[in-house]
């Protein structure tokens, strides 16, 4: 029984087995859908790449106050960390002995003035006797030597009681510029000289500051072109100050001009940049970050990183043609910059490239392309960047 029901059944095996092997590996294929992979298309846009670099904010006009007279300090006429003025009297020395000197110093002048009217009236009554002849030439010339000399001594005793006044008027001590003032570093009662080491206080201008940066040498040449790229500005080339968290201040800044000098230890050049600074947010000795521009393109070929695929370490991309067929093409790849890397050599515009699903992909397979959409995250971080 068992043996003649195995014999019905066999045609009915025998049929399934040839269904089977009529479905080769070509039907299954066309049985399968092509792969599904977003793309982009690669477009021509302007590239200013940046750079972050540490900088130091130093002041753009420092006065240290020194006296100009030698004395003791009386009076302290500021209060310290305050805005002053260009001229405003910081400290008094002590002006009794200058008044004195000043007084002194008239009377020599007051003196000798009396002996030059003196001397002039001397001569003048000699002058018709010599001519007379009844005085001797010689008593006529000595005569007109004491009033020149006389007159010489006017002349000493008012340039002496010049530099006494201006001792004086040292004696009150003022401010060179208009800035900030630091705290004092003299007390009333201190003993001062103008050839002292330490000075009295210090001004600083920060109403507008420089930040220094130290830029490697061999980076000059790319610094010279984006200057270049940027010539048609007025400020020049701008600058971004950064706080330590990465966001930017709310100040503008320019390149001033970069070192001419070479530093043998570390081979950099110092970069200056001149920055506005009203609200006074920035001062000198403030560690900060400036983002400095690097380089400039007008018509640069970017694409995701995540389109790269590293084959030997060399670069290649995916490309989508118009027949829906994909190709590997080597690339030359630039800067990396908000997670896109510029294309040097390699590509053209309005090729599409793969993005997602490069993983499943040959040379010459058909794909179901649709448009790349960039994930909110790298949104976000690129927007931070700039």
């Amino acid at each position: 029984m068992r043996i003649r029901h195995l014999r019905r059944n066999s045609g009915v095996y025998a049929l399934l087995l040839t269904v089977l092997a009529g479905c080769g590996p070509a039907q299954q294929e066309a049985a399968s859908p092509p792969p599904r992979v977003a793309v982009v298309t690669v477009e021509a846009v302007r590239l200013e790449l940046t750079e972050d670099m540490p900088a130091r904010v130093a002041p753009f006009r420092l006065a240290e106050i020194r006296p100009q007279v030698s004395g003791i300090v009386q009076r302290r006429l500021f209060e310290q960390g305050e805005n002053v003025q260009a001229g405003q009297p910081l400290f008094e020395i002590n002006p009794a002995p200058f008044r004195a000197e000043v007084e002194t110093a008239e009377a020599a002048l007051q003196k000798a003035e009396a002996e030059l009217a003196r001397a002039r009236t001397h001569a003048a009554r000699l002058e018709p006797l010599v001519r007379a002849e009844a005085i001797s030439r010689q008593v006529y010339d000595d005569a007109v030597s004491k009033r020149q000399t006389a007159a010489a001594d006017v002349a000493q005793a008012r340039a002496t009681l010049s530099r006494r006044r201006l001792d004086l008027e040292f004696s009150t001590v003022t401010s060179p510029i208009a800035g900030r003032i630091d705290q004092a570093l003299v007390t009333e009662g201190t003993l001062v000289a103008s050839n002292d080491s330490t000075p009295m206080a210090r001004v600083q201008q920060i109403d507008k500051v420089y930040v220094d940066i130290q830029r490697p040498a061999s980076s000059l040449e790319t610094l010279e072109e984006a200057v270049a790229a940027h010539a048609s500005l007025e400020k020049g080339l701008p600058v971004t100050i950064l706080r330590s968290n990465g966001t930017p201040y709310d100040v503008s800044g320019s390149i001033l001009f970069s070192g001419i000098n070479v530093d043998a230890s570390t081979g950099g050049v110092l970069l200056r940049v001149v920055v506005e600074n009203p609200q006074r947010r920035l001062l000198p000795g403030m560690f900060v970050r400036a983002r400095v521009p690097s380089a400039s393109y007008a018509n640069a070929l970017t694409v995701p990183q995540q389109s790269v695929v590293r084959i030997g370490g060399k670069p290649y991309v995916w490309v989508v043609d118009a027949s829906d067929k994909v190709e590997m093409v080597a690339v030359q790849l630039g800067e990396l910059t908000n997670g896109r890397y510029r294309v040097r050599t390699g590509l053209k515009e309005e090729q599409k490239v793969v993005v997602e699903g490069a993983e499943r992909l040959s040379d010459g397979a058909r794909v179901s392309a649709r448009d790349w959409q960039m994930p909110v995250s790298m949104n976000a971080s690129a927007a931070s960047s700039h």
